[in-house]
């Protein structure tokens, strides 16, 4: 499989994974929108097959499903960017496109939460007031990390319910 053509296969999981998908007559017509987008962007090409997929390998390292979910939402918006640098008025894109905007809206605190991500990476931390902060935080911050996975733990040993 080409990148292009991972790409687009993101696409169609991530909108089936999230319940866009209400028929086998809808998933069928998303492929037939996904073929034609292929077709567009020539994504047959030899050169599409060099280097790593753009998406697959980043969705691999997010295991758990809210994970997935920041990481995904993050995915659609990149989709939405690229097609709108399409043809719209072909029909085709303009389904695709009308999917990951409802796709992206029940995403959206996902979205947010990846925002506080990048915020947070790009955060510079060379200045005094924002270093005085960022101190008198830290016990708060530790005692969060305390309880995240005091809570885990409880859940992962707690006893499984039989679901009869």
């Amino acid at each position: 499989m080409t990148c292009q053509t991972y790409c687009l296969f993101v696409l169609s999981v991530t909108m089936i994974y999230f319940g866009c998908s209400g028929s086998a007559l809808f998933l069928g017509q998303l492929q037939n929108d996904i073929d034609k987008l292929k077709a567009d962007f020539n994504a047959s090409n030899s050169d599409v097959a060099d280097g790593n997929p753009v998406f697959i390998e980043k969705v691999k390292n997010w295991t758990e499903r809210n994970e997935k979910r920041i990481i995904l939402s993050q995915i659609v918006t990149l989709y939405l960017e690229m097609l709108k640098k399409t043809d719209m008025s072909k029909p085709h894109i303009k389904n695709l496109s009308e999917q990951l905007n409802t796709l992206r809206n029940t995403l959206s605190n996902d979205y947010k939460k990846f925002r506080d991500l990048v915020e947070l990476s790009n955060l510079q931390l060379t200045g005094l007031k924002i270093q005085r902060k960022a101190v008198s935080e830290l016990f708060s911050v530790l005692q969060k990390l305390v309880e995240t996975s005091t809570l885990k733990k409880k859940r992962s040993q707690s006893p499984k319910r039989c679901r009869c």
